[in-house]
């Protein structure tokens, strides 16, 4: 279903932060027990995740590659699904509240590394296999339109 919202909210649009903003909005409406959703953006010159359009507290703008979740996730460029933050080596806790956390790698459509959507919960174990396949035609859908 968020798949489907996804490509009809996206449709026409070509503006990348755009599409990022909606993005991060619906999943943030949609999703329960969630407390944050958005994109961290890669800036090689940096070797860095910068923040970009979210939804959600206030959150840190600059994570080192290979740093906390998103940044692991990144420089692995694989999935993290993460059931306790705390337990994470090196977790940057932007929002103390969070208990677990889903990253996924956005990836243009020739393999090259964008940047990361993460979404956090207020819950411990909140996301499941499901969900983590969902997220993947997610981020497969929202790619899609970048090349429109």
């Amino acid at each position: 279903m968020l798949v489907q919202q996804l490509d009809a909210l996206l449709a026409n649009e070509t503006d990348s932060v755009a599409n990022m903003a909606n993005a991060s909005a619906l999943l943030y409406e949609s999703l329960s027990d969630i407390n944050w959703a958005g994109f961290y953006r890669f800036v090689k010159e940096a070797d860095e995740l910068i923040l970009g359009p979210f939804q959600g507290k206030v959150a840190c703008v600059h994570i080192q590659n290979g740093a906390g979740v998103c940044g692991t996730a990144f420089k692995n460029n694989q999935v993290l699904r993460v059931a306790d933050v705390h337990q994470f080596p090196g977790h940057i806790a932007c929002d103390a509240n969070s208990k677990s956390e889903i990253v996924l790698p956005v990836n243009d459509e020739d393999g090259t590394q964008l940047g990361v959507l993460d979404i956090d919960a207020p819950i411990a174990n909140r996301f499941t296999t499901e969900d983590e396949e969902e997220l993947k035609q997610f981020v497969a859908t929202f790619v899609a339109h970048l090349t429109k």
